[in-house]
């Protein structure tokens, strides 16, 4: 390839005009996941999923983005983004770049998927549709279920406006009383331990030609406005309408002054919980100018903040319908499989040694196409009654509720081993869940290290000491998911099961830099943020320009959730411009531009979304033939690489670096799920040629995976 530019050609790569907004960027990603609801090649009840997910999406960007963005207004920050913009102007143009987006949702919503839906027998209705019989059933549901659960909230002089908790669903209703003059205002919270959506007994279901329904309801904020007199006996009911509201709900913890870290944060969860200011209303577009401005003071927020919905509100809570047993409108299940290597020890696999494994060569494990519980899982609690075991460490970014991997180190501490987990009590929204498991781990006798001032804890390693024969051997696992169960059947990750001797020694470093005084700057294999991932990153993506500028071939592939980092970003625009070729695969927030002409033409980037979440990072590298391709917990953002603990690996056995580069290659082919980023800013979704197949990431990795299965 020939350079783009000469190598004395002088070009600011700081400047604004060579990056995309970070926040921009962000909602051109959940533009496509909303897509992937308004694509009918999506089977139904995932449409509604992806409905569901990009409203989830939405409401933790405004508790953690967007209100970040209002706080610095409000102090007065000015300070540019890479992309060159005040807080102001950024939140600013969120507003001109998701109104749109939030219209076409609940557009097509509304007038697609409501009737596709009951053509499948899934009858979601309004009240004024119900026939009376069906009204009947439902009014005495609403008094016998609903009804004693309502705190109706008066608002005059001696009622001041009631707080409104974060993510709430409302209603404002309207009345008057016959012996007053004027209208009275009061406020009914919908409680989240009421269903979203209320379901008529089959006998009264609809039916949609001559077919019985499977499911037919009315959303309950309807049967609440239509039995309101039940709540206000004697007045007469104005008007009612939805809203719901979006508050600050980001943590901040001084922990140089915090003498206790878990207190600390225990403290601010608290204040979550009652909420910080608002930043987003939600209201029914219906709603007059008067009882909007009402609310909009009461809440103190600006016209900016408000997004009028027309249909339902909060369409999060489509995710109920996936509870529905009509796999005929789902993704086909999947169930995953073993590894290849340890498909020959299905029957005796309880009673095999799986270190045993390990010490035959190192293992890759891809989830969700490979179990986790059979393999990470499995890792653990055999550790933890293996009376060769001595120690156990672990760090714990994400874990669930009832995480088996929880109950193992809880065993293992009774069984004596040396215990050592490390809980990221900054892991945002689920500070809580840590906290707990955190003190039921304490309890059981586990060490138990809740991370570094400054630094938030975001690796994902496993190490195992063990006593075997005349010597220790130390086994690890390093990822780049969270050690749960249960994102590990939705997310896509990547793990490394090895015993190389560096790499133990490395991991045992890491955590004495973790759990202690030391203050490592050096690791045999592994690349650890904040010591030496930059650095060495940078190295190699220079080491490819080297390779170019002395008439050799570069190569970058680089895989990962987001990529924000400035300086990376400028060394990967030398790279380009050195005729370095480079595909980016990166699912979310890419402020890199590509295809900018002398800047950045050799770069290509594209974004998978689909059935599972991409959440793997892959790194290769081509060097002159002598390939580099490592895995880890690590983007390319500057908080992964300067202010969080991260690790990254290589990957040395020649087979698992061919496996990581056949699944680079199947995304790069990708021609059904792979949107390409072009130099303006907009994601175009790759379509197959002529009459070429649809290559999609997740089902070819899903047959490949069956394949081995059958084959071995």
């Amino acid at each position: 390839m020939t350079p783009t530019k000469t190598a004395d050609t002088k070009l600011n790569l700081k400047d604004p005009k060579y990056y995309f907004n970070r926040e921009l960027s962000w909602l051109e990603f959940n533009r496509r996941v909303l897509h992937e609801a308004l694509d009918e090649r999506t089977p139904l009840l995932e449409r509604l999923k992806f409905m569901a997910i990009f409203s989830s999406n939405l409401d933790e960007f405004f508790m953690v983005r967007v209100a970040g963005l209002k706080q610095q207004v409000e102090a007065g920050v000015t300070k540019l983004s890479l992309d060159g913009r005040t807080p102001a102007q950024q939140l600013e143009e969120i507003g001109e770049l998701l109104r749109p987006m939030i219209i076409k949702q609940h557009q097509f919503f509304q007038k697609v998927l409501i009737p596709e839906l009951a053509k499948n027998k899934i009858h979601i209705l309004d009240y004024v549709d119900l026939n009376q019989e069906q009204r009947t059933y439902l009014n005495e549901f609403f008094e016998e279920h609903i009804f004693p659960v309502l705190t109706p909230l008066a608002i005059d002089p001696s009622h001041p406006f009631p707080y409104i908790s974060n993510l709430s669903l409302n209603l404002a209703v309207v009345i008057k009383d016959p012996d007053l003059e004027g209208e009275l205002f009061a406020r009914i919270k919908i409680p989240k331990v009421l269903p979203r959506f209320i379901p008529l007994p089959e006998e009264l279901g609809q039916t949609y030609k001559g077919k019985k329904s499977i499911w037919t309801g009315i959303p309950i904020e309807q049967l609440i406005t239509h039995n309101l007199e039940s709540l206000f006996s004697g007045m007469n009911i104005q008007e009612c309408y939805s809203f719901r509201v979006t508050r600050n709900a980001d943590l901040a913890v001084e922990e140089d002054e915090a003498d206790d870290l878990l207190l600390a944060i225990e403290k601010e969860l608290q204040k979550r919980r009652l909420g910080g200011s608002a930043v987003r209303l939600e209201i029914q577009a219906s709603t007059p100018k008067e009882l909007r401005s009402t609310i909009m003071r009461e809440l103190s927020v600006g016209e900016n903040d408000v997004y009028d919905i027309d249909g339902l509100v909060s369409l999060g809570d489509l995710m109920f319908f996936m509870k529905l047993p009509l796999s005929d409108l789902k993704d086909q299940p999947w169930s995953s499989v073993l590894p290849s290597r340890l498909q020959r020890l299905q029957g005796i696999e309880d009673g095999h040694d799986f270190f045993k494994i390990i010490r035959e060569g190192d293992l890759l494990v891809h989830h969700p196409y490979h179990s986790f519980s059979r393999t990470v899982q499995r890792f653990i609690t055999e550790a933890a009654t293996d009376p060769d075991v001595l120690a156990i460490k672990m760090t714990l970014y994400r874990t669930s509720g009832d995480s088996p991997i929880i109950k193992a180190l809880i065993e293992a501490a009774h069984n004596g081993k040396q215990v050592v987990a490390l809980v990221e009590l900054k892991a945002r929204f689920d500070e809580e869940n840590n906290i707990n498991w955190a003190r039921k781990l304490e309890n059981a006798g586990v060490h138990v290290v809740y991370g570094l001032v400054g630094l938030k804890t975001h690796t994902k390693i496993t190490l195992i000491v063990r006593q075997e024969e005349n010597k220790i051997q130390r086994y690890v696992h390093i990822g780049t998911g969270n050690y749960n169960p249960k994102t590990a059947r939705l997310y896509t990750d990547l793990g490394l099961f090895s015993c190389q001797e560096d790499l133990g020694a490395d991991l045992t470093d890491l955590f004495n830099f973790l759990t202690g005084y030391s203050r490592q700057k050096s690791y045999r294999k592994i690349l650890a943020a904040p010591v030496n991932l930059r650095d060495r990153m940078t190295e190699m993506i220079q080491r490819e320009i080297t390779h170019c500028h002395n008439g050799g071939k570069g190569r970058i592939v680089a895989k990962m959730n987001s990529l924000v980092d400035g300086q990376i970003i400028a060394t990967l625009y030398e790279a380009s411009q050195a005729g370095v070729e480079i595909d980016l695969i990166v699912r979310g927030i890419c402020c890199l531009r590509p295809q900018i002409k002398g800047i950045s033409d050799n770069i290509h980037v594209i974004s998978i979304i689909g059935r599972f979440l991409e959440h793997s990072r892959i790194f290769y590298f081509h060097n002159q033939g002598k390939e580099e391709i490592y895995i880890g917990s690590a983007d390319w953002m500057t908080r992964n690489l300067s202010r969080r603990v991260e690790a990254v690996t290589p990957v040395e056995s020649p087979n698992l670096a061919k496996d990581l580069q056949e699944i680079l290659g199947i995304m790069l082919a990708d021609n059904r799920q792979a949107w390409e980023l072009k130099s303006n800013g907009t994601y175009i979704q790759k379509q197959p040629r002529g009459n070429a197949q649809p290559e999609s990431t997740h089902n070819i990795l899903m047959d490949l995976t069956k394949n081995s299965f059958k084959n071995t």
